[in-house]
């Protein structure tokens, strides 16, 4: 058992990576909103800021890193507070990855020109990216909440992206049929469109960290999943 002294300490180092998790999850939650705003409107220089951004989410998420592994060698927590701690490191980890991903839509805002820009594709997107930025807040919420039931919800609700994703996939195929001089605008948006849905992924991955560190057991029912592409996330 810690001592008084230590457990003050324990809380201290606790309250900080809750502050550090709150701080790249706000990061992460915007970066990738910029990058999809980036996106629909062609906005060259909100896209570059999305890429410097991502050097930010990188260093906090390597100081998350280091507190964490400083805080489990000094204090030497064990049960619910390691849990605690493994799961600040694991939330980190897929909060650094949606930066990733947001980073990749904006690199590619500079290969979208020319006329061809389908406002039917383009409200795909944006509906699709509204539901993960939404799942983002609910789940990111629910960590700090400590909200079993939200992170749940959130969880659950992974398979309408995939579901949206595939529909979206499936008008960029037909639009790339139609006319050829569409394909390498439909290729940018795909790979655009299987980023966004790869961050919703990771929104549930944040969901089933929570439920670990409230419960102290993974989830144990098979993820909903109602993607079989097999598309891989390009940068």
């Amino acid at each position: 058992m810690m001592s008084d002294h230590t457990a003050k300490a324990f809380d201290a180092d606790l309250q900080d990576l809750n502050r550090y998790v709150a701080e790249i999850g706000g990061l992460a939650e915007k970066a990738l909103a910029d990058s999809v705003d980036a996106l629909v409107r062609l906005d060259i220089n909100l896209a570059k800021h999305v890429v410097a951004v991502d050097d930010a989410i990188d260093t906090l998420q390597r100081e998350i890193e280091e507190k964490s592994i400083l805080t489990i060698a000094r204090r030497q927590p064990m049960a619910v507070d390691l849990r605690e701690i493994v799961s600040a490191l694991r939330v980190s980890n897929d909060l650094e990855r949606i930066g990733d991903l947001a980073k990749n839509i904006a690199k590619r805002v500079a290969e979208l020109n020319g006329d061809f820009h389908p406002q039917k594709l383009i409200r795909g997107v944006e509906h699709m990216s509204a539901l993960v930025l939404s799942q983002l807040k609910q789940v990111l919420d629910a960590y700090a909440g400590r909200d079993l039931a939200k992170a749940l919800s959130v969880w659950k609700g992974d398979q309408e992206v995939d579901a949206m994703c595939i529909s979206l996939f499936r008008e960029l195929l037909t639009y790339m049929m139609e006319d050829p001089r569409n394909i390498t605008f439909c290729i940018h948006l795909m790979f655009s469109a299987k980023n966004i849905e790869r961050a919703g992924d990771h929104a549930t991955n944040i969901a089933e960290t929570v439920h670990y560190m409230i419960e102290g057991r993974p989830i144990t029912d098979e993820r909903p999943k109602g993607d079989t592409t097999k598309l891989a996330v390009g940068s």
